[in-house]
């Protein structure tokens, strides 16, 4: 079963806890923040920590608009991504690789994208379907 980490409320998800609990992965996890912080995609990651799951995410923002949510696993780092079916056509067109990512069952009208990640060599996909959401309306 996989397990969700970072689940007790009083302690924040620091630089010091994340190295802790991500392990040797936890590069993968400091060049995707950089990527996502850099002055190109500006985005801010937002970590508050949520009684219904009892875990700590990450709500990773542009301006106001909310890109994706990253959660921390036991061996790997979760995004997931938002989208209406009218997205669907232009996800397509991303071109990500096969296998990338899964889509899980709809939540609502919402259709959940779900990334795991933990090899860098994952991180453009990831960031393809950042800069589609960004612009998405």
């Amino acid at each position: 079963m996989e397990t969700h980490l970072l689940s007790k409320p009083e302690l924040f998800p620091s630089k010091e806890i994340l190295i802790q609990v991500l392990g040797n992965i936890y590069d993968v996890f400091e060049e995707l923040e950089k990527k996502l912080t850099q002055d190109e995609l500006a985005l801010t990651l937002d970590w508050n920590y949520y009684n219904d799951g009892k875990s700590w995410l990450c709500k990773v923002v542009h301006k106001k608009k909310t890109v994706f949510w990253l959660s921390i696993w036991d061996g790997f780092i979760q995004a997931g991504f938002f989208f209406l079916v009218r997205h669907l056509e232009g996800i397509a067109e991303l071109q990500l690789e096969e296998n990338s990512f899964t889509v899980e069952k709809e939540i609502g009208k919402l259709i959940p994208f779900v990334f795991r990640i933990n090899k860098k060599e994952q991180i453009e996909n990831l960031l393809k379907m950042v800069e589609f959401k960004k612009k998405a309306k």
